[in-house]
């Protein structure tokens, strides 16, 4: 019986390594965020010197945009691959991000949540200059609701919920730990 549990117990330890596949799919993912990153980079510079400022700021917008997602997507990578897989082995190289090996899956997700809520401001902010060049161009005042008009009002609904969600995400871990440290205190002090 101890043989069957020993076999039972090493399969599950290594059955984290199915997750892997998925960790690699993420990092082709960059590869091809970096693709449309030299697209959008490839299309506003031929026409950078007759573009308007507002039609330049939405393409650096969509320039953040792409390399925000590719850092979320990083931040993903490497602390799941560290937190469920295995150890990614850098010590020492002068390159390895401080933050590697201390972000746990609480600190993940605040991370998470805080680079969604960014994102979030981005295609907000990329909206808000749309209307501002659909206004300039005679445009009718458009419905805040409405799809063809970019749906502004959504997209801050969206956003505000997003940023509600965070500010509950790092309530909660805050609790959380106060709830550990209260128990480890009074644990020392029996």
């Amino acid at each position: 019986m101890k043989a069957i549990e020993t076999f039972l117990e090493v399969l599950i330890f290594n059955s984290r390594w199915l997750l892997a596949p998925f960790y690699l799919g993420l990092v082709i993912g960059i590869g091809m965020l970096l693709i449309k990153f030299g697209q959008e980079l490839l299309h506003i510079l031929p026409n950078m010197m007759s573009a308007s400022e507002s039609e330049v700021v939405l393409a650096v917008l969509a320039l953040v945009d792409l390399s925000l997602v590719a850092n979320l997507l990083l931040i993903v990578i490497f602390s799941g691959y560290e937190n469920f897989v295995s150890k990614i082995n850098t010590a020492g190289h002068e390159d390895r991000p401080e933050w590697m090996g201390h972000v746990d899956f609480s600190s993940l997700k605040i991370k998470v949540i805080a680079s969604i809520v960014a994102i979030s401001a981005i295609e907000l902010l990329k909206s808000f200059v749309n209307l501002s060049l659909y206004l300039k161009s005679g445009g009718d005042t458009p419905a805040i609701w409405s799809e063809a008009d970019q749906g502004i009002a959504w997209k801050v609904g969206i956003h505000v919920v997003l940023v509600i969600s965070g500010v509950l995400f790092a309530y909660m871990d805050s609790l959380s730990e106060r709830t550990h440290a209260f128990k480890r205190k009074s644990d020392t002090q029996h």
